[in-house]
């Protein structure tokens, strides 16, 4: 029987300063009923990620829209057809699509995420919203065509204990970077840079200047950089990159949220760019879908050889997402976070 309402994260109001629980709120909203050629999804994981942060201000980006107070959350899902009008989707088949942050979605066959249909028995169904899914694929843009690492690079990644720097750390090395180096918050996910994540270093960027880590770590220079992070980081790189480095520019984090000391004014250092005939180059991952085929059969390949590991932290339940949302802002995750709705029928 189709369900008449389902449950849904609501933006309660814009944050004043960082978000706080209260600005959040489950709510019990209606279910559109289902058309011709539509589908009735179960949601069973979703997708939080560092790119919400912005969609909370007020001030719209142009690749994307930002949330309304009083309204849905949306964002990446992965679930199960329970019901189907569209006889090309079945029921039972498997969809990632972008009405995450409620339990049930009406979907148009359109609006499953880039071929749409998941294989459970190419990957478990987490990874095809992490390492397989749109995080996987942004790591290996930037790597691949952004900053086309080469055998031998020295390649330096932020954030790297995060979701898509986890995946990066890895896809260099399969890429044949010579050395990989990536910063993270604290000794215990330094550690699990190098034990996990194919990481030859890595730097607490809570605990030295990460322009003195590179300097010790990386003393004849880097080749590449990965960029989710911006500001003290991105300048640290500019001063470390060897002349002909590339940049690929991912994310710009420390820009977010009102901490006027994470919005140093860092535009100066670019004349390094000049000197050292740098390139850096920002990317939207949706403007390279042609690349995805390579990438699923790829990164597929090395993960069923044991070659690389896809990491999750998982969190139980619609009425935990904000949580889990506050949590992935203040560094809580490893890998990729994500939000279990209901149990995994796969």
């Amino acid at each position: 029987m189709t369900p008449g309402t389902t449950r849904v994260v609501c933006l309660v109001r814009r944050p004043d300063g960082e978000p706080v629980p209260g600005d959040f709120a489950v709510e019990e909203r209606p279910l559109p009923a289902l058309g011709e050629g539509q589908l009735l999804v179960r949601n069973l994981y979703m997708s939080v990620d560092p790119s919400m942060r912005g969609r909370l201000e007020t001030t719209e980006k142009h690749y994307t829209h930002n949330f309304t107070p009083g309204s849905p959350l949306d964002g990446r899902a992965l679930g199960v057809v329970e019901e189907s009008r569209c006889p090309s989707v079945p029921h039972g088949t498997f969809v990632r699509h972008q009405l995450g942050w409620r339990e049930w979605a009406v979907l148009d066959p359109a609006d499953t995420d880039g071929t749409g249909r998941i294989d459970p028995g190419l990957a478990p169904l987490p990874t095809w919203l992490g390492l397989l899914g749109q995080t996987g694929f942004t790591a290996y843009v930037g790597l691949t065509r952004i900053a086309r690492v080469r055998p031998g690079d020295t390649v330096f990644v932020s954030s790297a204990a995060g979701a898509v720097g986890s995946a990066a750390g890895q896809f260099a090395r399969m890429l044949g970077a010579g050395r990989v180096i990536g910063t993270a918050g604290g000794p215990d996910k330094c550690a699990l840079l190098v034990k996990e994540f194919g990481y030859d270093a890595a730097a607490d960027y809570r605990a030295e200047p990460v322009r003195e880590a590179l300097a010790r770590l990386a003393p004849d220079g880097i080749d590449v950089y990965f960029d989710n992070v911006g500001g003290e980081q991105l300048v640290a790189a500019l001063h470390a990159l060897r002349t002909n480095g590339r940049v690929a520019l991912c994310g710009m984090m420390s820009q977010f949220g009102t901490d006027a000391g994470r919005r140093s004014a860092d535009i100066n250092q670019l004349i390094q760019a000049v000197l050292k005939r740098l390139t850096l180059q920002g990317f939207i991952v949706r403007d390279h879908d042609d690349l995805r085929p390579e990438f699923e059969n790829r990164v597929a390949d090395w993960l069923r050889s044991g070659r690389i590991t896809a990491c999750e932290t998982v969190v139980d339940g619609l009425d935990n997402a904000a949580g889990a949302l506050l949590s992935l802002l203040d560094g809580g995750n490893v890998g990729k976070m994500l939000v279990r709705l209901a149990p995994d029928p796969s």
